[in-house]
């Protein structure tokens, strides 16, 4: 499952080139791999490896000068970790306007506004305390503060959908992966990845739909239980089918 799980929230060894880095990168899979995905999201967008590779570290809110907050992070944290491109029906299917056309998840103006809310991270320290200006490489720990750099401004992530002024950069974070987290496309969207890389690469709407119900709800009212995910994934009716039409190639890796 930590595999699976590190296939989709990926890192690049062109863009990190420091071994040590990928240690606490794949403990993090490790830790996750059955706990809930809203803590895995948290943990992998503080990893320093993740910081690195889409640089959030040493990201810094926008100067008079026209220095604008980097925008990778941001991007790439719907479109490949969370939600995708697209609204989805629980079942994985597009969903459709009224033309017959996609619906985006998101916009420009979403990207720009996630991108304020993850400035003014930087490398850890071990010093106790937020630090108060940016820190040299180090990956034991993962990325640390510097309120100064953050950028305190309303940031609206999606109409209606607003952070107030004045906040902290460890509260804007929490709110924002938290409404991400809870956005209706994550269950139907990670749930579909990790059928496929567990059991097969063409999955049913059904199987899709089962799994996404337990994602949303593990049967206590929890939501992003993997623990609970990755057993509906595997004692699935359709995890058992035997034609030469299913399953999947096991990864030379394992």
């Amino acid at each position: 499952v930590a595999f699976a799980l590190h296939k989709i929230m990926v890192v690049s060894g062109v863009e990190v080139d420091c071994a040590e880095a990928y240690i606490p990168y794949y403990r993090i899979f490790l830790d996750r791999a059955f706990g809930n995905f809203f803590d895995l999201m948290k943990d992998i967008t503080l990893n320093v490896a993740m910081g690195e590779y889409l640089d959030m570290v040493n990201n810094k809110k926008a100067t008079a000068a026209g220095d604008m907050p980097n925008e990778n992070y941001a991007r790439e944290l719907l479109q490949l970790f969370t939600i995708g491109l697209v609204e989805l029906e629980p079942n994985g299917n597009a969903k459709l306007d009224a033309f017959g056309k996609p619906i985006p998840t998101y916009d420009q103006d979403t990207v720009l506004a996630l991108s304020r809310v993850f400035t003014g991270w930087t490398y850890p320290d071990k010093i106790a305390g937020d630090p108060t200006k940016l820190n040299p490489p180090a990956y034991h720990a993962p990325m640390e503060p510097v309120q100064s750099l953050h950028d305190t401004g309303e940031k609206v992530l999606w109409p209606n959908v607003i952070l107030p002024p004045n906040q902290t950069a460890r509260k804007d974070l929490d709110d924002a992966l938290r409404i991400i987290f809870n956005h209706p496309n994550v269950g139907p969207f990670i749930g579909k990845q990790l059928i496929e890389h567990l059991v097969t690469s063409n999955p049913s709407p059904g199987y899709v739909q089962r799994v996404t119900n337990v994602f949303n709800n593990n049967g206590s009212g929890v939501r992003g239980d993997l623990r609970a995910v990755v057993r509906a994934i595997l004692l699935d009716p359709e995890a058992f089918y035997i034609n030469n039409n299913f399953g999947k190639m096991k990864e030379p890796a394992l």
